[in-house]
C-alpha cells in the first residue's frame, strides 16, 4: 500500500501545550510540510513570537530563535541581512504583530525585506487571558470587552493584509484559513509560495492565517472552527491582496 500521510521530518514528536482545537498545531505542521518539500530545513531560521506560540521552538526541528514582544520582523531583518543565504521567517499572532509590533511589521514590509511572515489571526490575546486584540470583531466579547467590541470605544478590526498590500516593498500578501481540509491545502500553497518568493530573492511576503481559539471564544473546538468559516471570514475575506511575483 502506498504511503499517503506521514509526519514531516521538520516537526518533533512531542505533545504540544496548545488547548484542544487550537489552530497553531495545524499551522506548525503545514509549515513543516513546506520546509520538507522545499528542502530548506538546514538553511532555515524561524523567529518565535511572544504569545501562545512562544515555545514553538520546542516543536519545530530546525533553528529557531525568540524575539521580544512584537519585534519578530526586526529580528528577522537582522538575521537575514547578516546571513543572506539563510531562509528566515517570522511567526506572529494578532497581538504580537498587530498591536505592540505594528511599527516593526509596517517598516520591514515597506523596506521590502526579503523575509517571510506567517501571521496567525485568532482575534484574541490567547496567552494572557483572552483580552481584545486589534483584530477582534465588532460586538465580539472578550475579557476586556464584556459587552462586545464597540467601534466608538475600541476602534475597528485591523486589516493587516489590506494595510500592508499598499506598501511598495510588499511582493505578496494573502489571507487564508484552516477551518476545513480544503482551506488547509490552500493555506499550505500560500505558505509555500511565500517561502519560494524569499528563495528567489523577490522581497517581503506575508500570509495571514485565520485560526480558532476555542478557549477564549468560549466555544467547543467544533463550534470554534465553524465560527472561523462562517463568521470570521466575513470580516476577513480570504483572498490574494497582492502578488507581483
Amino acid at each position: 500500500m502506498d504511503k499517503i500521510f506521514e509526519k514531516p521530518e521538520s516537526i518533533r514528536e512531542k505533545e504540544t501545550h496548545y488547548c484542544p482545537g487550537c489552530g497553531h498545531g495545524i499551522v506548525h505542521r503545514v509549515i513543516c510540510e513546506v520546509v520538507d518539500e522545499l528542502g530548506i530545513r538546514e538553511k532555515l531560521i524561524g523567529i518565535a513570537p511572544v504569545g501562545c506560540a512562544v515555545i514553538a521552538y520546542d516543536y519545530w526541528d530546525f533553528d529557531v530563535t525568540e524575539a521580544a514582544h512584537g519585534r519578530v520582523p526586526a529580528v528577522a531583518t537582522g538575521i537575514k541581512r547578516s546571513l543572506p543565504d539563510r531562509i528566515v521567517f517570522g511567526y506572529q499572532g494578532d497581538g504580537d504583530l498587530g498591536a505592540i509590533g505594528t511599527a516593526e511589521i509596517i517598516h520591514a514590509a515597506n523596506r521590502g525585506e526579503n523575509i517571510t511572515i506567517i501571521f496567525v489571526n485568532n482575534t484574541v490575546y490567547g496567552m494572557t487571558g483572552g483580552q481584545m486584540a486589534p483584530t477582534t470583531l465588532l460586538k465580539q466579547k472578550t475579557a476586556t470587552t464584556h459587552l462586545g467590541r464597540d467601534e466608538k470605544l475600541h476602534g475597528f478590526p485591523l486589516k493587516v493584509c489590506e494595510l500592508l498590500s499598499v506598501l511598495p516593498g510588499v511582493v505578496y500578501a494573502e489571507r487564508v484559513s484552516i477551518h476545513n481540509p480544503q482551506n488547509v491545502l490552500k493555506a499550505k500553497k500560500a505558505i509555500k509560495k511565500a517561502f519560494e518568493n524569499q528563495i528567489k530573492g523577490l522581497g517581503f511576503s506575508i500570509v495571514e492565517v485565520l485560526s480558532p481559539c476555542p478557549t477564549y471564544l468560549g466555544l467547543s473546538p467544533q463550534d470554534a472552527i465553524k465560527w472561523v468559516g462562517e463568521d470570521l471570514t466575513k470580516e476577513y475575506p480570504l483572498k490574494v491582496f497582492k502578488d507581483i511575483t
